[in-house]
């Protein structure tokens, strides 16, 4: 890409160029803001130089520096329309960040912030007004004189060794970039801003310099250089903001025909819970064709924003949507639609995590689109959503975010085997690709200080059906091998004392057809990021005297052979169900004829035997950790979708065994409607080798 860099003169951007021609970007453009009065050595500026104590979230602002920055950029896009990108030294601060990133947006180009979420002190090798430095002792110095200094004042008053604090500016003479001559200062004057005995502040103002020409033999390499003719021109942009303010995007305010007809053919699920609750909704009409996704997406986005409306919420209150569509080619079109319910502008807090995904869903009788959406009725949540480009993790440059917290719960997006700073999939492969897909969802974790090692109570890994068996069983090592890692990596650094769950996450391995990119493999994971993980002596024996007995179901020790739980006492409950052939023949070689419980054809008699048994296991799961089914937050029940399987012949048999459990048990209310959701997958087991489940139940509960 052509890319305008925001430059400085520090440091930091001039670093974050050099990463950009690192990745085959051209520089192509300097951008730089500065003071209307020139006579001022620095001025404060809460968007360049000091932390400002408001949200971090940007609203625009006529007048301020950030739409500064954009009458810029505008400028810059109108003399040269072939920029498509901006650069600049973000490392760590989110307010800078998320400022450029809304410019960007504005203005259709994409933000490239390679030094994001770098380590500082490697940074501060590369690249080379606080308590302990002296502008007497130490402006005009070289930093790489400053770097054992720096490091000790880390240590003794916590600074920041790259300055990201306001601890220090930098001014840049020399580096790979400047091709023919480096800057040398002749004379300085190192002037008093402010003679604080503590902390000191100082400003070094240049007196006189020169450019010093290199000699050729130190600029050698021609790939990088912008060609003659095109870095000599230099325009100042000047104006007032309040007259040549374009009006801001249009906000996608589509104001959503809540009178269509969607009542036709079209359901909907709900959890018990009140403040936190989660919706799921499909068309379901084996004869009736659309023309493309957008039209089903339509209808079901429709029906989810007045369901969200009658419950006094709307998409801000979001906290994370699983959108499964029938073709992935439609990607781009079930994403436009999307666009006009789901923007930035109404969800002041932050965009919803989001995993997209192919799933069987015509073959089994439904619609292009199916949605489920995990809704909080407050806002109490924090939302990472990084659109810029970096080496730190695959940016959301669409109306997702990275990753959403809730209440102790980290509701992460699906995570691909993407490089970061290209944006390209891993392509060593398809254990590398899940390797980068697990290290991708690592860097998210950590800027919530958890670890997918440590603090995952579930991983669900959906896997192309592109891939063989061997490709298969490759990712299913790897896993391993990656999460040993990781926990070896805690150990031997900072956060060695961060508790580790008992007994693991659940994790489930998902065939789909297809993954967006084409990709060959993808990670959600679902973590657990308070205290006290352990669960506390007592709790399972105590279990063990509540245990329910329905449809003649008896405990039997084959039942832990299709149990998966992850339990953090009192809090979360996640557990998962595979009921495999040989399972199946289990369960049902009581209740019907012993030759059928045998076949592999499935009946319906069959079916509804090993429904009644999943209802029946998953409550005993639920009792013995003393949590009830008001507490499900999530219950997805996956199927093969085939020709003896519909999704409305198994809609009705679950329904009629949860009907009939709450008749019996009184510990559901099964008049308020489903709470479970059935989804259609091409297969699905707790290993890689043995995707061939018939039924895999997926429950995530949790207490407030």
């Amino acid at each position: 890409m052509k890319v305008v860099a925001l430059v400085s003169g520090g440091k930091d951007s001039s670093y974050a160029m050099m990463k950009c021609q690192q990745y085959g970007h051209q520089i192509v453009a300097l951008a730089n803001l500065m003071p209307v009065d020139d006579a001022q050595d620095e001025l404060d500026s809460y968007m360049y130089q000091t932390v400002r104590h408001y949200g971090l979230n940007y609203n625009m602002t006529p007048g301020d520096e950030v739409e500064d920055m954009l009458i810029l950029l505008k400028e810059v896009k109108r003399q040269i329309p072939s920029v498509s990108a901006v650069s600049s030294g973000a490392i760590a601060s989110d307010y800078q960040r998320l400022r450029v990133e809304s410019v960007c947006s504005r203005l259709g180009l994409v933000s490239l912030a390679y030094l994001w979420k770098q380590d500082q002190s490697l940074l501060l090798q590369q690249m080379v007004a606080a308590i302990g430095l002296d502008p007497s002792k130490h402006l005009g110095k070289e930093i790489t004189h400053l770097e054992s200094h720096l490091h000790k004042l880390k240590e003794l008053y916590g600074i920041n060794v790259c300055g990201e604090g306001g601890e220090y500016e930098t001014l840049t003479l020399d580096c790979p970039l400047f091709k023919n001559a480096r800057v040398v200062l002749d004379k300085f004057q190192i002037v008093l801003h402010s003679p604080d005995q503590i902390a000191p502040v100082g400003v070094l103002h240049p007196v006189e310099y020169h450019l010093e020409k290199k000699l050729v033999s130190l600029s050698n390499d021609k790939s990088n250089e912008v060609p003659v003719g095109e870095s000599d021109s230099v325009c100042e942009v000047l104006g007032d903001s309040l007259d040549i303010l374009e009006a801001p995007c249009l906000k996608n305010d589509v104001i959503c025909d809540l009178a269509v007809d969607t009542k036709q053919e079209l359901h909907f699920s709900k959890s018990r819970t009140d403040d936190t609750f989660s919706i799921a909704c499909w068309r379901q009409d084996a004869s009736r064709t659309s023309a493309d996704v957008r039209e089903d997406l339509e209808v079901v986005l429709t029906k989810i924003e007045s369901l969200l409306i009658e419950h006094n919420c709307s998409w801000e209150n979001v906290l994370y949507i699983h959108l499964y569509i029938a073709d992935m080619n439609e990607f781009a079109l079930a994403n436009d639609q999307y666009l006009k319910f789901i923007t930035q502008e109404k969800c002041r807090f932050g965009v919803p995590s989001r995993s997209t995904i192919e799933l069987p869903l015509l073959q089994a009788g439904l619609g292009r689109a199916y949605m489920e959406v995990l809704v909080s009725r407050d806002n109490n949540k924090n939302v990472l959503h990084v659109q810029s480009i970096s080496e730190w993790a695959p940016s959301c440059i669409g109306p997702y975010s990275q990753a959403t917290l809730h209440k102790d719960v980290l509701y992460m997006a699906g995570q691909l085997g993407l490089d970061p700073p290209t944006m390209l999939l891993c392509d060593e492969g398809p254990a590398f690709e899940f390797q980068q897909a697990l290290e991708n969802a690592e860097a998210v974790a950590k800027c919530f200080k958890c670890s997918i090692s440590t603090s995952a109570v579930a991983l669900i890994i959906y896997c192309s059906a592109s891939l063989n068996s061997s490709d298969r069983a490759a990712i299913e090592n790897q896993m391993d091998v990656c999460l040993a890692e990781m926990k070896l990596r805690l150990i031997s650094g900072s956060r060695s004392n961060m508790p580790a769950l008992i007994n693991g996450p659940v994790i489930l391995y998902v065939l789909v057809p297809d993954l967006p990119k084409r990709a060959l493999v993808e990670v959600k994971p679902l973590l657990y990021c308070g205290e006290n993980m352990e669960t506390p002596t007592g709790v399972a024996k105590q279990g063990l005297c509540t245990r329910q007995y329905h449809w003649g179901f008896q405990h039997e020790s084959w039942h832990n052979d299709c149990i998966q739980k992850c339990i953090i006492s009192g809090r979360i409950c996640t557990a998962a169900i595979s009921i495999t052939q040989e399972i199946a023949t289990k369960i049902c070689s009581e209740a019907v004829d012993p030759d059928e419980a045998k076949s592999k054809v499935n009946t319906e008699k069959q079916i509804v035997r090993m429904a009644e048994f999943c209802v029946y296991l998953l409550d005993n799961v639920l009792l013995e950790n003393e949590f009830s089914w008001d507490n499900v937050m999530n219950l997805r029940i996956y199927f093969t979708a085939s020709s003896h399987t519909s999704h409305g012949m198994l809609s009705t048999i679950f329904t009629n065994a949860f009907n009939e459990f709450g008749e019996m048990s009184k510990r559901i209310d099964s008049d308020k409607g489903p709470i479970f959701n059935l989804v259609p997958v091409l297969g699905a087991g707790r290993s890689t080798t043995s995707m061939d489940n018939i039924f895999t139940c997926e429950l995530f509960a949790r207490k407030f």
